[in-house]
Parts: structure tokens; sequence; C-alpha cells
């Protein structure tokens, strides 16, 4: 798997994960979200994703957006 396809699934587990949580423990849990969504959307404009750093320093294959 490259690194962007690793992101995005990181992404989308973090989003259902949270929202499980927000419907069972804590509607709090819903700020996990919007930190996803406010990292993914600075990412966009940016190109910068801490996880994507942090995966090309564990060897995972670069892909298009995060060489």
């Amino acid at each position: 798997m490259s690194i962007d396809r690793i992101v995005m699934a990181f992404a989308g587990t973090v989003v259902l994960l949270s929202l499980a949580l927000s419907h069972l423990h804590s509607p709090q849990w819903l700020w996990l979200i919007a930190f996803v969504g406010a990292n993914l959307l600075q990412a966009a404009f940016t190109g910068f994703c801490p996880l994507a750093v942090v995966l090309k320093r564990l060897g995972a294959r670069a892909g298009a957006a995060f060489t």
C-alpha cells in the first residue's frame, strides 16, 4: 500500500471509530472527527500530513500526493 492509501484508510477508520464512540459513549468524540477533517483539509492545500511523515520514516512506499 502506498502512503496515500494508508492515510485515507487511517482517516476513514478514525472517523468511523469516533462516530461509533460518540454514539455509544459521549458526543465529545465528535471533536476527533473535526480534527481529522481539518487535518485532511490543510493537507489538501499544503501537502503536509504528519501521518505521511511518520509512514515515510517507517519505510512505506511513496504515493502521488505524499512523496
